[in-house]
């Protein structure tokens, strides 16, 4: 009898030591939330995504009204032709006096020669240099007249570019593949630049962020693997974990986080990457245990 009692003594003993059995860090979950803001004005006219949805990233999912965006386009695009066709008259003006310019060179050159055999006086020959200078002197009037139409042309350019660029940013586009936690928006809306539409975060890995003491650190190290628990029923489910982050300086223990040795008012934090099966959420509670 004494025999059986004292066995029965063993086993609760040992039972006691591993209920008092405390894991190396608490801490809850965490992931990289990224809140996606409207970056025009004006309706919604779709947003395609849910809450729980997973999205690519470079993914339209969404457009706001650039209707009024469009006809600006366009009044610049007739502006643009209006100016172009300015231009035209005088590049054709250009080119008239070019074909003078050719044709009373060609006629200089005759006189010149003729000047060389004594069969022109010198007069007649600056006669046609005064004329060649004359035509020379009307061409660079005509480039100046078309120097401010074609700063004009590159003005308007520059807005066409920037309604371009409006008629884009009306594009909703997904930046990170990840899932959304929230939706903000919905169609047929009226949205403004720095709106908030929905937040998504990549929940694939999961950041654990646990507290531990400065008698701990010796025995963590970044790249690390450790073993992570959460509850799941009567038991404990166990992932596996690997350190990417150690705090460099200490802090006050958080409230919510207990710690192996509860008398230590100075923590350091710790990250540990985890890769979700689905069955992490932001904000669970997990335990850290390196051995």
């Amino acid at each position: 009898m004494k025999k059986i009692i004292t066995f029965l003594s063993l086993i609760s003993l040992i039972s006691c030591n591993k209920n008092n059995d405390k894991a190396d860090g608490y801490g809850n979950f965490e992931a990289t939330e990224v809140t996606i803001s409207a970056e025009a004005n004006g309706n919604i006219e779709y947003l395609k995504l849910e809450e729980g949805d997973i999205l690519e990233p470079k993914t339209q999912v969404g457009l706001v009204d650039t209707t009024q965006l469009y006809f600006n386009k366009q009044q610049l695009m007739a502006s643009k032709s209006t100016v172009f066709s300015k231009s035209k008259n005088v590049l054709s003006q250009k080119n008239v006096l070019q074909e003078q310019l050719k044709t009373t060179l060609i006629e200089k050159k005759r006189i010149e020669n003729m000047f060389a055999e004594n069969a022109a006086t010198k007069r007649q020959v600056d006669e046609i240099v005064g004329k060649v200078n004359v035509i020379l002197e009307q061409i660079r009037s005509v480039e100046t007249q078309n120097s401010p139409i074609v700063n004009e042309v590159k003005a308007i350019d520059v807005q066409i570019e920037k309604i371009n660029d409006q008629i884009e940013k009306s594009k909703i586009i997904n930046p990170i593949k990840g899932t959304v936690l929230a939706k903000y928006a919905e169609p047929n809306e009226v949205t403004a630049f720095g709106k908030p539409l929905y937040k998504i975060a990549d929940i694939s890995e999961m950041t654990l962020r646990v507290y531990v003491s400065e008698t701990q650190l010796p025995n963590i190290k970044i790249g690390q693997n450790v073993t992570v628990k959460i509850d799941s029923g009567k038991e404990m489910k166990s992932y596996q974990g690997a350190v990417s982050w150690i705090s460099s300086s200490a802090e006050f223990t958080p409230k919510v986080i207990q710690t192996k040795e509860e008398r230590v008012n100075l923590v350091y934090a710790v990250k540990v990457k985890v890769k979700n099966d689905g069955g992490l959420k932001i904000g669970m509670p997990a335990e850290m245990w390196i051995k």
